[in-house]
């Protein structure tokens, strides 16, 4: 593939993990937020499942392996997805884009913590104006929602689930453990639905339209496109364009939700774009 077609896949694949946002709270008018995002990744889940079975992907024979992956889906499927949609009913889009995008930033943060990786100087720079962006966004144009909690802590789990696949992925095949994973929360994000809110779903055909944008762009195209650069190219200058997701996170939400773009928000978002640009540039293997 040539530059031109790597180029074209890596602002698809961002597009689409920017655009889920905006598509997701548009879906929020037709089902509570555990459900829609539990359908969607049981959907994904189930499509993915099968695909590795039929191409006969290696599948662990370890027990541990395969709890391995129900915890990763946990953090990376249940609890991402889960605080993601939850934040959608009370802020925006591009703001919940925003927050869930730093946890590159708290990658570098949790990894030098707990897994005594190292980094460089200009990752920690990058931290730092990361971390003001967060404050400039939250502090300057936001009112504290209850949204803003989700929105972060959907950063943290998400920033949890890579340093497990970084500890674990090794070990794992990239494509069963995806599948499974996605599978997995799907799974606890029903049973959360379940629990914790009064599940509803207007089937009709707008409804049906996003949850398959969601289920089989957002998650599977998306999946496997971003794989596919990363495969096929330099990992680390590759991943430095996850700055995009946010961007587009933020452009969807004023284009199709006709979301505000405040002075504080285009402030903060830069500043987050610029540090997780700086943070994904290069990381060092740990000690």
């Amino acid at each position: 593939m040539n530059r031109i077609s790597m180029l074209f896949l890596i602002v698809l694949t961002t597009f689409l993990m920017g655009s889920s946002f905006a598509i997701g709270k548009m879906g929020l008018v037709y089902a509570s937020p555990l459900l829609l995002a539990g359908l969607r990744f049981l959907l994904a889940g189930i499509i993915m499942a099968v695909l590795v079975r039929l191409l006969r992907q290696p599948h662990p024979s370890d027990w541990r392996d395969w709890g391995k992956m129900v915890l990763i889906g946990a953090f990376q499927t249940a609890g991402v997805m889960g605080c993601v949609f939850i934040s959608l009913r009370t802020i925006t889009a591009g703001e919940s884009s925003i927050l869930t995008f730093t946890n590159p930033l708290l990658v570098v943060v949790f990894g030098t913590c707990f897994a005594g990786m190292r980094y460089r100087w200009y990752q920690w720079i990058g931290v730092l104006l990361g971390l003001i962006g967060v404050s400039v966004t939250v502090g300057a144009g936001l009112q504290w929602k209850i949204g803003l909690v989700f929105g972060l802590a959907s950063a943290v789990s998400w920033a949890t689930a890579t340093l497990l696949v970084k500890r674990w992925g090794g070990g794992l095949n990239t494509w069963v453990l995806s599948a499974y994973q996605m599978l997995a929360g799907g799974i606890l994000l029903l049973l959360g639905s379940v629990v914790l809110e009064q599940p509803s779903f207007a089937w009709n055909g707008a409804s049906i339209m996003i949850l398959l944008w969601l289920s089989l762009l957002s998650s599977i195209v998306q999946f496997a496109g971003w794989y596919y650069v990363l495969q096929n190219s330099d990992p680390g200058k590759t991943s430095a364009f996850l700055f995009l997701a946010p961007f587009f996170g933020v452009l969807t939400g004023w284009v199709l939700l006709g979301e505000r773009l405040y002075p504080s928000l285009i402030t903060g978002g830069l500043c987050i774009l610029v540090g997780i640009y700086l943070v994904n540039r290069q990381v060092q293997a740990p000690r």
